[in-house]
């Protein structure tokens, strides 16, 4: 019978700077995510503190590329500023960065909403106000805000 490796002793285990490392190499991660799953992994509140500390300082996490990261990611599905604010602020990026990171943003999100609208009831106007009001909130739910809900709903209309 083949024994199998057991990854609970400490001395085989990597330290919290290189599994950090680890995951910053498949994919940006905000430092709150790190952070809760390094803890998650075993690693002691010190420990993780430093390594959170080392990876910014060496360049390797940064709270500006994971929320660009997140901000392309969301615009190109499809969802607009509001749903965007939301998730960054649930990783734990400052409001301040977020909101400079929506007005470096190169999105036009009158035309995301429109496109939104297109993919979802085609190009077909609303037949009445009530559909209007059922398109409006969908767009409402993807993030949008009033003003470009409004603009949209009613430059279909008007098309």
């Amino acid at each position: 019978m083949r024994r199998r490796a057991d990854h609970s002793q400490v001395s085989d285990r990597q330290n919290a700077y290189d599994r950090g490392l680890s995951m910053l190499a498949r994919r940006e991660h905000s430092q709150r995510e790190l952070r809760t799953r390094l803890e998650h992994g075993g690693y002691d509140e010190a420990e993780t503190a430093d390594a959170l500390k080392n990876l910014h300082r060496d360049g390797y996490q940064s709270e500006e590329r994971f929320g660009g990261m997140i901000l392309r990611a969301r615009a190109a599905q499809g969802y607009g500023p509001a749903r965007v604010r939301a998730e960054l602020r649930s990783h734990g990026l400052a409001d301040a960065a977020i909101r400079a990171l929506l007005e470096d943003a190169a999105v036009d999100w009158a035309a995301s909403a429109r496109t939104q609208l297109r993919k979802k009831y085609g190009g077909k106007p609303a037949r009445d106000h009530t559909e209007r009001g059922r398109r409006a909130a969908f767009l409402l739910r993807r993030g949008f805000d009033a003003a470009t809900v409004r603009a949209a709903t009613h430059a279909e209309r008007d098309d």
